[in-house]
């Protein structure tokens, strides 16, 4: 199969490396980043989702994965990637004489909003609550309407929060103090394997919300990294005592207030198998690496 990968990061540069076999495009703006793309064996290539005419130099692919970063945190530069950005992939790659079949672009459950931690899948509505997160959900009806409209069969990933090698964060949960709320995960080669597995495996779905099996109350996540690590339990603090504090920023105080329990059922039922099915798998590597006395943060 023909891969086009326009975004080769964190999550991009994992699935390059776990689509050997196929034939791979990695699109990366910059030197190191075009270097960090054949590392992985794929075929690295120079453009940017925002303009169309760099878009040229992308070999024709039968599934493109759309999985760029903003570059920032505002919401201004979210738009020009995440929608603008999208859509002139969209249209570029919709107007070739051999357009792909395949658009798959990763989003987050950010766009479920707070369910004061009741679980959410597939089928719960959206409730975006930050600029960011509204833009997210409008990327999104981009990439399953007007994708489809121009005869792309589109799919959404909504991915959990991220971690794994250089994002395990492992100072700020030992060290805390750590606020309660639940956490929803997925490990990066996880991450990677699910967008694999939606390309290779063609479910019918066009939403999928990719979580690991647990969603996790923070104090216990804590508590267990902790133990794990020989090192003491860090202090705890409510939401209450949280938003108490005159040091948050109004997204801060959202993320604070926002509290759901992310289902990977649907996933399951498609038959994905996870490499890492919970954070006491998942954090193996990171626990082992403390205790040998490597520095992680």
């Amino acid at each position: 199969m023909r891969i086009a990968v326009l975004g080769c990061g964190y999550v991009g540069l994992e699935l390059c490396r776990q689509l050997a076999g196929h034939d791979v495009a990695g699109v990366r703006r910059s030197d190191d980043g075009l270097a960090a793309v054949e590392a992985t064996g794929a075929t690295a290539v120079r453009a940017d989702v925002t303009d169309a005419e760099s878009l040229a130099s992308v070999p024709d692919a039968d599934a493109v994965v759309f999985a760029a970063s903003s570059g920032g945190r505002d919401a201004d530069a979210a738009r020009r990637v995440f929608v603008d950005g999208l859509r002139t992939v969209v249209e570029h790659f919709a107007a070739r004489e051999d357009p792909p079949g395949r658009l798959v672009y990763t989003s987050s459950t950010g766009v479920y909003g707070d369910h004061g931690g009741d679980r959410v899948d597939e089928e719960t509505p959206i409730d975006p609550t930050t600029e960011k997160t509204r833009v997210l959900a409008a990327a999104e009806r981009v990439a399953r309407e007007e994708a489809a409209e121009r005869g792309i069969e589109g799919t959404v990933v909504r991915f959990a929060g991220l971690y794994g090698p250089e994002r395990y964060r492992l100072r700020r949960y030992l060290e805390g103090p750590v606020t309660e709320g639940y956490l929803n995960m997925i490990h990066r080669d996880d991450a990677a394997g699910v967008l694999r597995f939606v390309l290779e495996e063609r479910p019918p779905d066009d939403l999928l919300l990719a979580a690991d099996d647990e969603p996790a109350p923070k104090w216990e996540f804590a508590d267990w990294l902790a133990g794990e690590c020989g090192v003491e339990r860090p202090p705890k603090r409510t939401k209450e005592e949280r938003l108490a504090a005159d040091d948050l920023s109004a997204a801060a105080r959202r993320r604070v207030l926002t509290s759901k329990r992310c289902s990977n059922d649907r996933l399951r039922e498609l038959g994905y198998e996870f490499a890492y099915p919970t954070y006491r798998e998942g954090y193996r590597a990171a626990i082992e690496a403390y205790l040998a006395g490597e520095l992680l943060d």
